[in-house]
């Protein structure tokens, strides 16, 4: 068996090849792309030789700090092992060798290969998703991306606002400050003077684009918020102030447009999987909420041995912290943060979809459970249900998945 660890950068892989006893058989700095994996290879076969023959590529497992792109698609295709290793988990590894905190290139290399030697069994191999499944994770990761970086951009707008044109805050609240109408109007008027000058039909033009309703009474709500008398900062200031605003606005256009633009790309890739129609019929699951639970979870069929296994890499089951006296039961931090906030998202919304989830929930805090602990229990009762259809390639039905919580005593 060879073992490899390989440390990537932009442009290059430190990797380290070892053999089954941790003896270090080579060290190579290979370049990104084809030449680099030939390369690989080239290593591979020059180490793995055998008297009867060259080592089979399932005997050669490769750690590495991640489990997207076209290099890892690469190894997986070659039929190696390979496993895709927090950075985080390698850090507080690598504390085994020293306790200073040291970093290198090298180093990284050297530890993911002890890694994949000593902990494999710890480890989670990359599954093996279908093309279609890569693509849905593509464009559902990068669509919740934006939507983050829009709130961070909303925040710093807010921000400025605050400082030097409060007014508009207050204007725009029935708006909501991301929207296209609202942004266009600040652009129009970025400083407090320039707002107090607009005129209701200038105001009612841009909302008709937007195509708002009741836009004369919203209008004139609007004018006079803006003409309200607020403290003043000097000129400079505030045009320094504006814009800075200005940019933050036309920053939030863009991403509203672009935003837009990948719901339709995750849908239409969400929608040709085979595995939607099981997805769509649970309870609280949308085509977006949908794509991302999928995009995280994955296809591989052989990924999660059973509901349990599937529950705690999805994060919503407990752990148990017991020493000495001590017992406690914490909801679990490290996990997968966006499937955690779609499944958050899920079971929110499968309180009204669901009686069953409804009543389950109910049950929860009846038994004195706070509000995100009781969701969380409900989230993980629907990824125990999800993970049953899938398997056996079932829709959701409501009388089957609650029929164990139907009775008002039932655990």
């Amino acid at each position: 068996m060879l073992l490899i660890g390989d440390d990537w950068a932009e442009d290059h892989h430190d990797v380290e090849v070892q053999d089954g006893d941790g003896r270090k058989l080579a060290v190579a700095k290979l370049p990104e792309g084809v030449e680099g994996i030939a390369k690989l290879h080239e290593l591979v076969a020059k180490h793995g030789g055998k008297d009867e023959g060259l080592l089979d590529a399932a005997e050669v497992v490769v750690g590495i700090e991640t489990d997207r792109g076209s290099w890892v698609q690469a190894l997986i295709a070659s039929g190696y092992q390979v496993y895709a290793i927090n950075p985080r988990q390698v850090a507080r590894f690598k504390e085994r060798y020293a306790s200073s905190g040291a970093k290198s290139d090298k180093g990284d290399a050297h530890a993911l290969a002890d890694m994949v030697r000593i902990d494999r069994d710890q480890l989670r191999p990359i599954a093996g998703d279908s093309e279609q499944a890569q693509a849905v994770k593509v464009v559902a990761r990068a669509h919740q991306t934006l939507i983050w970086e829009r709130t961070r951009t909303f925040q710093r707008l807010r921000s400025t606002l605050r400082e030097y044109f409060p007014a508009a805050l207050n204007a725009y609240a029935d708006l909501t400050l991301t929207s296209t109408d609202a942004l266009e109007l600040l652009i129009k008027a970025p400083t407090p003077a320039a707002g107090a000058k607009l005129t209701r039909t200038q105001i009612t033009t841009v909302l008709a684009r937007a195509r708002r309703h009741h836009r004369d009474a919203k209008a004139a709500t609007i004018q006079a918020a803006l003409r309200e008398r607020q403290l003043g900062l000097a000129e400079p200031v505030t045009a320094a102030y504006a814009a800075t605003a200005t940019a933050h606005a036309r920053l939030l256009i863009a991403l509203n447009e672009q935003i837009a633009g990948l719901e339709g790309q995750v849908k239409a890739h969400f929608l040709k999987h085979p595995d939607a129609e099981i997805y769509l019929s649970m309870p609280g699951i949308a085509e977006i909420t949908g794509a991302r639970v999928l995009a995280e979870f994955g296809d591989d069929p052989t990924r999660y041995a059973n509901a349990k296994a599937r529950k705690n890499y999805a994060g919503t089951s407990p752990i148990t912290r017991a020493s000495g006296k001590s017992h406690t039961v914490q909801a679990r931090y490290v996990r997968n943060n966006r499937l955690a906030d779609a499944l958050q998202t899920q079971a929110f919304s499968a309180l009204r979809a669901s009686p069953g989830a409804r009543r389950y929930y109910d049950k929860q805090r009846a038994r004195e459970a706070g509000y995100n602990p009781a969701l969380r229990q409900v989230g993980n009762r629907l990824v125990g249900i999800l993970h049953g259809c899938l398997k056996t390639r079932t829709r959701y039905d409501e009388a089957t998945a609650w029929s164990h919580h139907a009775h008002p005593h039932a655990a």
